[in-house]
């Protein structure tokens, strides 16, 4: 039995058949070790389980670092409201719940217990990382896919380290579920759904906590079964449950300044891997280059995440981050040749009322004719009002005008509902009219 499958067994085990919800909080470090031991001896006893000594030591580890790494904000990292906790010191702890943010009563003992559940957290992890003087700022994931950001002093001024973790949400994990929750309806979903089947180029943009990275997460459970599909991120976050994924990560220079491995650098090295798609955790500099690039050399299906506040600011951050390669091309060339590689931009954005929202579905256009850019809005979220309890009313308004990449859909035989698009005077329209559903 492999170490993680061993882990949940003696998790399962830890929850259904002893006292350890009980009792956990009030064990000191070293109780809640032999308690743990002495649960892996009674499951392997009943389980007939064989244990080799260092697997012993690594599932107890595991298990005890998840318990007393957390400190006093264990109790919001329970609390399924809690989307985002933030930490400004050891006396100010906020928490983001249904998409306001709202100060707590809970509080470290000082900086020095803030100091060391950092310590912990970033040991818990797995993920080799450091933060000290040195090297005053880290990104990591905790194992349940939380991501965390720290930042130390002396560039944190709140006297003592800034803490905030994005808690990972494992109940949105299909399509369905963002429509339950009214991301989206149900001809953005159709859509996006069959763009994912056609290989389109997608980038999902918005601002932090938007919603970015839980959208491509449900989109990409859309992939087909039998194509080999790379990850590229500098922080975890994509969970993919395709079983040919191949999850590549960057990584920072060591303490002496050498090492780093770039996210450019593992793109240029995925291209080498045979991948049938590249999926980009966030796009942040020169590696929108080699995209660009790969998707113009026959690697389409590409899909990214950009930060940006809409998706003209997307378009042009994009444009920005190709032009920092130095690469010697007039912006209207690069603005060309990004119009030319990305098919659509999904924009979402964060309500008032707590609601995360796909505002913009944008298919990028280059008119040969006027030599133009434009982006063409297939839906657009228009607000209509304001119910009693708060939440925003509206829905989302499609143009019916047939976006160009309908001869994509056409090579890889993926249709859409009938008269969901103006078909007449395009292309291929006969074909496009076969595969209608």
């Amino acid at each position: 039995m492999k170490d993680e499958e061993l882990r949940e067994e003696v998790n399962r085990y830890l929850l259904y058949e002893t006292d350890f919800i009980k009792v956990k909080e009030k064990m000191r470090e070293d109780d809640l070790r032999l308690f743990v031991d002495q649960a892996i001896s009674d499951l392997c006893r009943l389980e007939g389980i064989r244990l080799e000594p260092e697997q012993r030591m690594n599932i107890i580890r595991s298990i005890v670092s998840a318990v007393v790494s957390l400190g006093p904000i264990r109790p919001l990292m329970e609390d399924k409201t809690v989307t985002e906790i933030m930490v400004n010191g050891a006396q100010h702890i906020f928490v983001q719940r249904e998409g306001r943010i709202v100060k707590t009563d809970i509080r470290f003992e000082d900086s020095h217990h803030l100091t060391h559940t950092v310590q912990k957290l970033l040991a818990g992890s797995g993920s080799n990382k450091r933060v000290d003087e040195s090297q005053p700022y880290v990104d990591f994931s905790l194992p349940d896919g939380s991501r965390v950001n720290v930042i130390l002093p002396p560039c944190s001024l709140c006297g003592g380290p800034v803490l905030t973790i994005r808690k990972f949400k494992d109940d949105i994990g299909e399509v369905e579920d963002l429509m339950n929750l009214g991301t989206i309806d149900e001809r953005v979903s159709k859509l996006v759904v069959q763009a994912m089947k056609a290989k389109l180029n997608v980038i999902f943009c918005g601002s932090t906590g938007a919603g970015k990275t839980t959208a491509l997460n449900a989109f990409s459970r859309h992939i087909p079964e039998d194509e080999r599909i790379i990850t590229i991120e500098d922080t975890p976050e994509l969970r993919l449950l395709q079983e040919h994924v191949v999850s590549l990560q960057s990584k920072p220079a060591n303490i002496e300044g050498k090492g780093e491995i770039s996210m450019r650098e593992l793109f240029i090295n995925s291209l080498r891997m045979r991948p049938d798609r590249i999926i980009i955790g966030e796009i942040r500099g020169q590696e929108m280059l080699d995209m660009v690039e790969s998707i113009s050399s026959g690697h389409s299906g590409a899909l990214a995440i950009v930060h940006a506040e809409t998706p003209e600011d997307c378009f042009d951050r994009m444009v920005t981050m190709m032009l920092m390669t130095g690469i010697r091309l007039s912006t209207d060339e690069i603005q060309k040749q990004v119009a030319r590689a990305i098919d659509l931009i999904i924009h979402l954005e964060l309500f008032n009322d707590g609601v995360r929202r796909v505002t913009i579905v944008s298919e990028v256009r280059f008119d040969a004719n006027a030599h133009k850019i434009k982006l063409h809005n297939i839906f657009e979220f228009k607000q209509t009002g304001q119910s009693e309890s708060g939440r925003i009313l509206g829905e989302w308004v499609l143009d019916p005008t047939a976006p160009l990449f309908c001869g994509k859909f056409i090579k890889k035989r993926v249709g859409l509902p009938q008269g969901f698009f103006d078909l007449e005077g395009v292309d291929g329209i006969e074909r496009i009219k076969e595969l209608e559903v």
